[in-house]
């Protein structure tokens, strides 16, 4: 984009928010504010007047000091060299940063995302030849961003024309030029258009794309109450709300490695200073496991803590998910992790506040729930403008105060998304983890998940989950019972209801991160798994039924090692299930004999 530069000056200051006079600025254009040169955003206009949101403190900035309008709204540049990189709520890459100005970020310092010195090994696209007509979308080259990664270099959206000339294969810099497009759109029909490495895109417009897809695949976390439970679509729209200790980040941060996407994109927005150190210290030591290498080779961080400036914190999750759409128009499966959005609906609610709007629910701005649905719906799974087939798959953790989830950010977010993972604090206290809640979580995808388990992994999969999700609505209700009066009240039936019950939960539910065998559970683990404990129940309530006690059934050795059967074997150990089941079943039908003898003798 060129830079169109017109000049005014600063009128008030009220915390991020400054009123300026500069004839001629638009709405959403970024702003250089004060002797510092702080970033800002055009967010409502008067004639001449204009009202800005400030990205930096506005500490020591004083009426009459200078106003510059640079000619673009807040931009992110798109192009190799993102991956690997950690950002701030505003894409300036806080490495860099920390060279040029130490541990604090100096006011108005600006620095490029992308290095302008690195060379980039480029490859034209075959078939490519001057006078081809090229639109906005289409691949015009590949860079080999890291190892596993290829990184596509698209005709920037908006851009239609023929091809004047395409570079050799070659190195260059972002900032070489390695097309030119005569730009039928352009106010001259020769107009002749540079294209580079990489180009600018405004935040809070999303990409085009060509059409929406339904999703056909679950995202893979390898966390078994997500995939086997609440499953989520590549391309859907996930939350996970919880109270302070309930476990978000460690969710989060298990999606972020495990899952079967091409690209993890992590934006902490507000949390905690000492959480997102934990992250941005444990990622770059972290493994892929799909392909052996680092795990940041696929990932890109965004890290706003919640002592950086309330504004910045705001623009962080279109920073974010401008970068998704763009690895999703290659045709790449890229994973959003919004951690978290009641911070940013908090910035929302300051900066209306000082707007002085008419505050809502909890004092948020009215426009909360439409802000919220416009960025969920950002995620999807598309037909992108080269006819290729990507998606991003969007989860926003929710930090609802003192674990209330109707309050407004919860309440708005649950009626836009399609799963619902809550996650208890009881769980939690208990060290159930993940502390995803069966009884208040939902998914929407189950029909299109149980066509793909049936098709990759067991046909038996929707039957089994059920049948899980039953009893364990049945022992929440027995459980209200022993409270009350206490287990002596319950039958034998209802009692192995209430073992089969804890089966599923310690053996199926439950899962350590720390754990190196169960960190990670493979898709026929987990049906494994869940097929044993429920057949194990199976078998058990028709021993009780037929008369056999319960204590004697629950006495059998082998109950204590199926919790523990998760953790002894691994995914390449599924003949250690069957062999194991087959012991259990030795173990049944001799308990079954034994019975029998005794009937008889009686």
């Amino acid at each position: 984009m060129s830079e169109t530069k017109r000049s005014g000056s600063v009128r008030e200051i009220n915390g991020p928010i400054v009123t300026i006079d500069l004839p001629g600025i638009r709405s959403g254009e970024q702003v250089r504010i004060g002797e510092a040169g702080l970033l800002g955003e055009v967010i409502s206009l008067a004639g001449a007047q204009a009202v800005v949101q400030t990205y930096e403190s506005t500490d020591g900035v004083r009426p009459g000091e200078p106003a510059v309008g640079l000619g673009w709204p807040l931009s992110v540049e798109l192009g190799p060299g993102l991956l690997g990189g950690i950002f701030d709520g505003i894409q300036r890459p806080l490495e860099q940063i920390a060279l040029a100005s130490g541990d604090y970020i100096r006011r108005g310092l600006s620095i490029p995302a992308l290095d302008r010195t690195r060379l980039w090994a480029f490859e034209p696209s075959p078939g490519l030849e001057p006078g081809t007509r090229l639109a906005g979308g289409m691949v015009l080259g590949t860079v080999q961003e890291t190892a596993t990664i290829a990184h596509r270099i698209l005709v920037p959206p908006g851009i239609e024309g023929e091809l004047l000339e395409l570079a050799p294969a070659g190195e260059y810099e972002i900032e070489a030029t390695i097309a030119q497009v005569r730009d039928a759109r352009g106010p001259a029909q020769d107009e002749s258009r540079r294209l580079c490495l990489y180009h600018r895109w405004p935040v809070r417009r999303p990409r085009p794309y060509g059409r929406r897809d339904d999703g056909v695949a679950p995202l893979i976390t390898g966390q078994r109450v997500i995939d086997s439970f609440f499953p989520l679509l590549k391309g859907g729209k996930g939350a996970v709300p919880g109270p302070f200790g309930a476990g978000k980040t460690m969710v989060q941060q298990q999606i972020a490695r495990w899952s079967n996407a091409d690209i993890v994109i992590y934006v902490g927005c507000g949390e905690r200073g000492n959480e997102l150190v934990d992250v941005l210290e444990s990622f770059p030591q972290l493994d892929d496991p799909y392909t052996g290498r680092k795990l940041m080779e696929r990932t890109l961080l965004v890290a706003n803590t919640s002592n950086m400036p309330v504004v910045a914190r705001e623009a962080s999750l279109y920073v974010g998910i401008t970068m998704a759409e763009y690895y999703r128009d290659m045709g790449y499966d890229v994973v959003m992790l919004a951690d978290s959005t009641s911070r940013w609906a908090e910035a929302l609610r300051e900066v209306s506040g000082r707007l002085g709007q008419m505050p809502v629910e909890e004092g948020y701005p009215a426009y909360l729930a439409s802000r919220l649905a416009a960025f969920y719906e950002r995620a999807g799974r598309v037909e992108t403008c080269a006819a290729t087939s990507g998606s991003v798959t969007l989860i926003g953790a929710v930090s609802p105060p003192g674990g209330d989830f109707s309050e407004p950010v919860t309440s708005h977010t649950k009626d836009i998304i399609e799963t619902f993972w809550a996650l208890s604090k009881e769980l939690a206290d208990a060290r159930h983890y993940p502390s995803i809640d069966w009884d208040t979580s939902f998914s929407g995808h189950v029909p299109t998940a149980a066509q793909w388990w049936s098709d990759e992994v067991d046909r038996g999969w929707a039957a089994r989950r059920a049948q899980a999700l039953k009893l364990l609505s049945r022992d929440a209700e027995l459980s209200r019972i022993v409270n009350l009066v206490g287990p002596e009240a319950l039958s034998d039936v209802q009692r192995w209801e209430l073992e089969g019950a804890a089966l599923v939960k310690e053996g199926i539910l439950q899962q350590s991160a720390l754990d190196e065998v169960d960190t990670f559970c493979s898709p026929p683990r987990q049906f494994a798994l869940l097929d044993l404990v429920l057949w194990i129940y199976d078998q058990g309530a028709e021993l009780v039924g037929r008369g056999v006690p319960v204590r004697e059934v629950q006495s059998l050795p082998f109950l204590a090692r199926v919790r523990r059967l998760k953790s002894i074997y691994g995914n390449d150990q599924l003949d250690g299930i069957r062999t194991f089941r087959a012991e259990v079943e030795q173990a049944l039908d001799g308990l079954r004999l034994e019975y029998d003898k005794g009937e008889a003798s009686r």
